[in-house]
């Protein structure tokens, strides 16, 4: 702990992060409009245990006392996305201002408390009437309902926020959500998927110039799930699927954000279901960005004629079966510095899931604690290498409504017994605040010995 932080510079950026539905619940309350992910949750059998975001753990309703367990923890940031359907139930339109209200009762607590804002404006959970009435991410128009929507919210928050991510992992609202089905709103089409792809990057671009003409100051950037991929042998079938892996995870929205094209081979692979783009489109999904946010995991494992894995043969996991690989991620980082030309990098998302015990009301979750330590010091690695890395955010905060694996998957610093709501600090909760504090201290040691 004492070598650890003196790896990082003065200045980094140490936080935790979450999303809405996954945390929020309050799902109908002062005048919350349905998203996609509140349909999805009613039908028959797509998520494990037969739950839902609906309570969630009720973080509506236990604001304050949740943004204190982020001073318990010493975290200078709180990464958190806002409900759409809260601000505008039926995805454009009238206001509602009880959700706008919330928001801001939430950015000012963290400002009390000392706690950089960082806002996602999109984690998934689409207002549902956009979904029936326009078709929703498939639907052109939706790209432009969002940028209307994030003009709302930079006029209302804007000028208190350290920064707006427009999109967290559009590949998984693409691919997940409108070609493989697993997730709202539950669509098999991979036509449908790429264009889902490509409105996706179109609302980014529109919101961001909507966000920087209202609040010009304001760094705005996106969020990717990336990973690097390798092939599962050595054969040329596979070193080709890795490579078509990379194009459709990777590149697809790398290329398209930081160098105005969509890659060829992917296109070609897509064939009559790549998505229709109008001219001007790319550039403006080229736009400059202010940051690049990375979630990263797990490494992909690329096989000819089967999907892809999340874990080589043998490979530790995590209980989502989900490979430990911490080099990876220096890896991935160097790759992206290497092939790109960056804006400055943030690891937005980072953290493991396992089954945790809670014994003597103490859960001694040594295994994340090693996940999160062993990620750090790849990160370090990446930074002592010259990648622009300025943050790291664990997630989650909270153990909380995991999407298909509703509450059976905990990636929290806190248990959560959903019973009772009670919040409990894991073993990984206190070795991640130590590793701030000691952090901050070395930083304050550094202001100290500047002539």
């Amino acid at each position: 702990m004492e070598v650890l932080p003196r790896r990082f510079p003065p200045g980094f950026v140490w936080g935790v992060a979450s999303s809405a539905y996954q945390i929020e619940g309050a799902a109908t309350a002062d005048g919350k409009g349905e998203s996609v992910w509140d349909e999805f949750c009613r039908r028959p059998g797509v998520i494990a245990d037969g739950s839902s975001g609906a309570v969630a753990c009720d973080h509506y309703h236990r604001m304050e006392t949740d943004l204190d367990l982020l001073t318990e923890l010493a975290v200078g940031a709180y990464r958190f996305s806002i409900s759409w359907p809260r601000i505008q139930p039926n995805g454009s339109g009238a206001l509602n201002e009880a959700g706008l209200a919330f928001y801001e009762r939430l950015v000012d607590g963290l400002l009390r408390r000392n706690i950089k804002p960082y806002v996602t404006l999109y984690h998934w959970d689409l207002p549902s009437a956009l979904q029936h009435e326009q078709g929703g991410w498939a639907a052109r128009d939706t790209a432009y309902r969002f940028r209307d929507y994030a003009a709302i919210v930079a006029r209302r928050l804007g000028d208190r926020v350290a920064s707006f991510a427009t999109h967290n992992e559009p590949w998984v609202t693409a691919t997940l959500g409108h070609e493989f089905g697993l997730f709202a709103p539950g669509v098999k089409n991979r036509a449908i998927a790429s264009q889902v792809s490509h409105h996706c990057l179109l609302s980014h671009g529109l919101a961001s110039q909507a966000i920087r003409a209202v609040r010009s100051e304001v760094p705005v950037g996106i969020v990717l799930n990336l990973s690097p991929v390798t092939q599962a042998t050595q054969s040329g079938p596979d070193v080709a699927q890795a490579a078509l892996e990379d194009g459709l995870l990777v590149r697809w929205y790398m290329d398209a954000l930081l160098k105005g094209n969509y890659p060829a081979d992917v296109l070609r692979h897509l064939g009559a279901d790549a998505p229709r783009v109008e001219p001007g489109d790319l550039q403006l999904i080229a736009q400059p960005l202010d940051f690049l946010g990375v979630n990263y995991y797990y490494p992909t494992v690329a096989h000819a004629g089967k999907p892809a894995t999340p874990a080589a043969p043998g490979a530790p996991i995590t209980d989502m079966g989900w490979e430990v690989a911490p080099a990876g991620l220096t890896g991935l980082l160097l790759r992206l510095a290497r092939d790109y030309r960056l804006p400055p990098l943030l690891i937005t998302e980072n953290g493991a899931a396992y089954r945790d015990r809670l014994e003597n009301g103490r859960i001694e979750d040594e295994a994340r604690r090693q996940y999160l330590e062993s990620h750090v010091r790849a990160a370090a690695d990446a930074i002592e290498s010259g990648v622009d890395l300025r943050g790291y955010f664990v997630w989650s905060l909270l153990d909380n409504f995991e999407w298909a694996s509703g509450f059976e998957k905990r990636f929290g610093l806190y248990y959560v017994d959903y019973a009772t709501q009670a919040r409990i600090a894991k073993r990984s909760a206190g070795w991640y605040a130590g590793l701030l504090r000691a952090f901050n201290a070395a930083a304050a040691a550094v202001r100290v010995a500047r002539p």
